[in-house]
């Protein structure tokens, strides 16, 4: 019973469109009608069954026409030749001379009521393999995963609901909507659905028609956090400021101790020019996350409230803080530089722009910047 085993580069297998591969020639070469168990090593200690196929042909041939063809190197999954020369001298580091052989076996998928071995559950291995590529961020990968599950299963919810989200993350916003728009039809009551509909519309720029979508997620549950969060999004698109406050102060009575809640009500106080409020917000959202991972991003907006307050010295320490997260952030070095110039300390400030421009010597701010620096020492 010959058993091959295939990894994370082999993503057409799962769609149907893979029918070859190359292995280096057996002791016992296999021949037409042979059956093989094809597996995908996710991890080493992990092989789960992919399918059984059918040996259709077989094709012996020399490492050095291997190295040379890049039709059947693409076949294999790589860009060209050259990679799967590089790739196959690591795997077959005895087995590499030019004369060398190896088999091009070609195979026929089979149905799984012709299976010798026992059947699986083919849609829920599809859709683990989906949901580790989305998880990753391999999104148009997974997209494919997940049409492959929805040929099983077309009106899987859930499925439907993750391809959207894949094409939401790819940009592709009215193939995400077509995807949340036959999940609705199927299940009408899904917040969640509906939520990732108004995220789309949104990243669409259709706040109004977002609005309407997270209103339908409201109106099955009224205290759902994230539908809340999204809904403070949006009114703050649409100008509606006293609205999103309310949203976020909602999620807060709910979650006291919800860390993003407080840095989006920071985010408003601040862009409503609140600085003290929006100081006690992102105090209140970075206590919260001491013991975890901090957020650089909070850092920085803390500081920028300190500088709207006047309070530059204490802004220097937020920016320093965001740059031992993030130290190649550009924008945290510029504020940082703006609050050495807040307190006169023109050299400190020509410091941090010139590293900026080291980073990126078009930002043009930084330009100008150091040059008002460098007028005042």
């Amino acid at each position: 019973m010959p058993i091959l085993l295939f990894g994370s580069r082999h993503l057409d297998l799962i769609t149907g469109e893979k029918t070859t591969t190359i292995r280096k020639l057996w002791k016992k070469p296999l021949s037409q009608g042979d059956r093989l168990h094809c597996y995908w090593n996710l991890v080493s200690k992990e092989r789960k069954k992919l399918f059984e196929a059918e040996v259709t042909g077989v094709e012996v041939v020399k490492f050095n026409r291997l190295i040379h063809d890049d039709e059947l190197a693409r076949e294999e999954g790589f860009q060209d030749a050259a990679e799967l020369e590089s790739e196959f001298r690591k795997m077959y580091p005895d087995h590499s001379s030019e004369d060398s052989l190896f088999q091009v076996i070609k195979f026929r998928k089979l149905p799984m009521d012709e299976w010798e071995g026992a059947q699986i559950n083919e849609k829920a291995m599809i859709t683990k393999r989906a949901d580790i590529l989305f998880d990753v961020g391999k999104f148009d990968k997974s997209v494919m995963c997940y049409n492959a599950a929805l040929k099983i299963d077309p009106q899987d919810v859930y499925l439907l609901n993750r391809k959207g989200d894949n094409l939401s993350r790819l940009g592709k916003f009215p193939q995400a909507l077509e995807c949340y728009d036959q999940a609705l039809e199927l299940e009408p009551d899904n917040e969640y659905v509906w939520n990732n509909k108004a995220i789309a519309l949104l990243n669409s720029n259709r706040p109004e028609e977002a609005l309407k979508a997270n209103d339908h997620a409201l109106e099955i549950n009224g205290e759902n956090m994230l539908v809340l969060y999204w809904r403070g999004f949006i009114m703050e698109m649409l100008g509606r400021f006293n609205e999103a406050l309310a949203c976020y102060d909602k999620i807060l009575t709910l979650n006291p101790r919800d860390p993003e809640a407080w840095n989006a009500k920071g985010n408003l106080l601040s862009q409503i020019e609140r600085a003290e409020d929006a100081l006690e917000c992102y105090d209140r959202s970075l206590e919260l996350c001491l013991g975890e991972e901090s957020d650089a991003s909070t850092w920085n907006r803390k500081g920028n409230a300190l500088m709207e307050l006047n309070r530059f010295k204490e802004a220097v320490e937020c920016y320093n803080e965001a740059l031992a997260l993030e130290p190649d952030n550009e924008v945290f070095l510029s504020n940082k530089g703006v609050a050495f110039i807040e307190l006169g300390d023109f050299d400190k400030a020509v410091g941090c722009f010139r590293k900026v421009l080291i980073m990126n010597p078009k930002n043009e701010d930084a330009h100008i910047l150091m040059d008002e620096c460098l007028e005042n020492l």
